[in-house]
């Protein structure tokens, strides 16, 4: 009895959250819980938890990146532009990628080395991000891409669509490395007990750099799903997904210091949130109102943990 109600106390206050959107949106909206569209939920949250796996990674570390979103929109700006003029998917995809990795380690550099925080130095390379997309497109959206771009986001692989692979495959590998890697357990410890690395002899700038890189090739990767699923590319089409995928983060229970995380809390902050946004767009609620109902769903869930670990205590 005991260690059920201890293993009861490690869920986080959003799985219960979710449990209740759940039962909300399935009594307010018939269409809510059928299998199409709860597969459809899980394909949409699909390229917010690749932002989100690396992003609990860099909230571990005591950091942030608020330019992720901003990434992941040049990168898909990138592919489109490339995959229109040489006709080449593949190589598309690598620039994308590479574009990404890019600003992650230009982060991880200015933040490890340079020592300039990681909100000053994210909310910077947003906005030259920003900048790069609206330059290379000239404000419009890039169009004419390959059909066979329409796959990555519809297409199936023995019946499960090919997003929900990706997906599962990215946090297969996230929380491999995270829990069954030297370099995972350094990552806590850049965000618990950092002099602790330095007096082992780890290199603790060189991992957070690392940290950040892989944020930004998980926003390269994941451009690749966000081009195929609107079939083009726009400078702002992924503007703001860096507050959600904090957002998941948060409401799953990592905490913003001491280097506190777990994965599978940000995973059922990703479902949540995409629980939420679906389930506001068939009740047909301004796109206004789902920001607003995310930033409740933050205080909400971080709510119900701080209320339990004071009973807890």
């Amino acid at each position: 009895m005991a260690q059920g109600m201890a293993t009861l106390g490690r869920v986080p206050g959003v799985a219960f959250v979710l449990v209740a959107l759940f039962a909300i949106f399935a009594a307010m909206s018939p269409g809510f819980s059928t299998a199409p569209n709860l597969s459809n939920i899980l394909v949409q949250s699909s390229i917010l938890l690749l932002l989100a796996l690396p992003m609990t990674f860099i909230i571990m570390t005591e950091g942030l990146d608020l330019s992720i979103g901003a990434v992941l929109t040049l990168g898909s700006v990138v592919l489109a532009s490339v995959a229109v003029s040489t006709g080449s998917l593949t190589i598309a995809f690598i620039a994308a990628v590479a574009i990404g990795l890019a600003f992650g380690l230009l982060n991880g550099w200015l933040i490890a080395w340079i020592d300039i925080p990681p909100f000053v130095t994210t909310l910077g390379t947003l906005g030259i991000a920003q900048g790069l997309c609206l330059v290379i497109t000239d404000g419009t959206s890039i169009v004419g891409m390959p059909p066979s771009l329409h796959f990555f986001y519809s297409g199936t692989v023995l019946g499960i669509p090919f997003p929900l692979i990706l997906a599962a495959v990215a946090y297969a590998v996230m929380h491999g490395i995270l829990y069954h890697t030297r370099f995972g357990t350094y990552v806590p410890a850049l965000g618990g007990n950092r002099e602790a690395l330095r007096h082992a002899g780890i290199n603790d700038r060189r991992v957070l750099a690392i940290v950040y890189g892989i944020g930004g090739l998980m926003a390269g990767i994941g451009a690749l799903l966000l081009t195929s699923r609107i079939s083009s590319a726009h400078p702002t089409a992924a503007i703001g997904m860096e507050f959600d995928a904090i957002a998941a983060v948060a409401v799953g229970g990592t905490q913003f210091e001491r280097g506190e995380g777990w994965l599978l809390g940000t995973l059922l902050g990703v479902v949540t949130i995409g629980v939420l946004r679906n389930g506001l767009n068939l009740l047909a609620m301004p796109s206004s109102i789902q920001v607003i109902c995310v930033g409740l769903l933050v205080i909400v869930a971080l709510f119900f943990d701080g209320v339990r670990k004071a009973h807890d205590s």
